[in-house]
């Protein structure tokens, strides 16, 4: 009998880890993760007494997951990238045993945070396995994945950094450092010396705040690069972007030689609003984040003069595979980078750019 109880407690374990991984069978049982991890050899001897094989520890602890990946928004094209890029990593898993369901949910405008955390929340209540989580506001979406973790749901943040130790990982790009190569082509562009406007995203974007800063810390070692306006935000769309961009033109139109963008929707419509007062072309030069079918268009014809440009499909691949990673026990970074690249005009055409500026989505997604 005490042989049968102790095999039924050792059941019980499994079903943890088989659901949630090591790491949380760990917790659930009162268990060091080191101490769960060495009885490998002593479940297997139970199994075997039994009649049965169990190879679960050596090697995948986990045997089916749901998983739910939020961005920040979903009509911009950076977000399809993501989600191939998630879609991608499912895809690999499951051709390699390890069965996975991905949700992919996200408010439709990126300014809209309590729809996100809505969506957090109602995942989280879903018990899925773990979230994989773009914040659109580094603050707003600390408590939310704090009630996720614990309520035992793991969340790998991308894209944008979050005021929070309780994430399991951050996979990102190194957004100061686009900011900077932004600021140090531009300069180079203008000969280090020039009238600058910086027109930012919206306030509690974390990756787009460090691209600002990013770009204010490479103009300090230009200072006859003059900044006449850094204080005004585009909004969220397309279209609040392109009336951010008349405002500083109507006001600055005559003076200004350099602009820079943080992210896809400011650049569009900086771009445009360029076009309307006949300053393109490279008359005011344009330093843009982020690739677009348009913005693609617009470095083309010498409307923008370079881009700054991640690696989104990475992004979500790795933010997708560094869960379940994490769930399966193993150790995983605090911070992984997922890459950034300055793209002009000459080097568009290479083929190690290619798939930045045209990412293959439908090689991954369905639509």
């Amino acid at each position: 009998m005490e042989r049968m109880q102790e095999f039924l407690w050792i059941s019980g374990v499994l079903a943890r880890i088989q659901g949630q991984g090591v790491r949380n069978a760990a917790c659930f049982c009162g268990l060091g993760l080191s101490t769960l991890t060495s009885m490998t050899s002593r479940l297997r001897a139970w199994f075997a007494w039994i009649g049965l094989s169990f190879g679960i520890l050596a090697a995948d602890p986990v045997s089916s997951l749901t998983l739910a990946v939020i961005p920040k928004g979903t009509t911009h094209e950076f977000w399809k990238s993501v989600h191939a890029g998630a879609s991608k990593a499912e895809q690999e898993l499951n051709a390699q045993g390890i069965k996975v369901k991905l949700f992919w949910k996200g408010p439709l405008r990126e300014d809209d945070r309590d729809q996100q955390i809505q969506v957090v929340e109602n995942f989280t209540a879903r018990k899925v396995n773990g979230i994989v989580l773009a914040p659109l506001d580094s603050q707003a979406l600390v408590a939310p994945v704090a009630s996720a973790a614990q309520a035992g749901v793991p969340t790998v943040v991308i894209d944008s950094d979050l005021k929070s130790d309780r994430q399991v990982s951050f996979v990102a790009t190194d957004n100061f450092k686009g900011g900077q190569l932004a600021g140090q082509y531009l300069a180079k562009l203008l000969d280090g010396k020039g009238q600058i406007v910086l027109l930012r995203y919206q306030v509690g974007s974390a990756s787009t705040e460090a691209r600002e800063n990013g770009f204010l810390d490479a103009l300090k070692a230009f200072p006859e690069m003059k900044l006449i306006s850094s204080d005004q935000h585009s909004g969220a769309t397309r279209e609040t972007a392109y009336q951010a961009s008349q405002n500083l033109l109507n006001r600055y139109g005559r003076d200004v030689t350099g602009i820079f963008c943080p992210n896809e929707t400011v650049t569009i419509g900086m771009a445009k609003a360029l076009r309307d007062i006949g300053k393109a072309g490279g008359k005011v030069k344009l330093i843009g984040f982020d690739t677009g079918v348009q913005s693609v268009r617009d470095l083309r014809n010498n409307d923008l003069q370079a881009l700054v440009v991640q690696d989104p499909i990475k992004m979500g691949y790795l933010g997708v595979m560094t869960l379940v990673s994490h769930l399966q026990g193993k150790p995983v970074e605090k911070r992984i980078d997922t890459g950034v690249s300055l793209v002009t005009h000459d080097n568009m055409n290479d083929p190690a750019i290619a798939d930045l500026l045209a990412p293959p989505i439908a090689k991954y997604l369905k639509e």
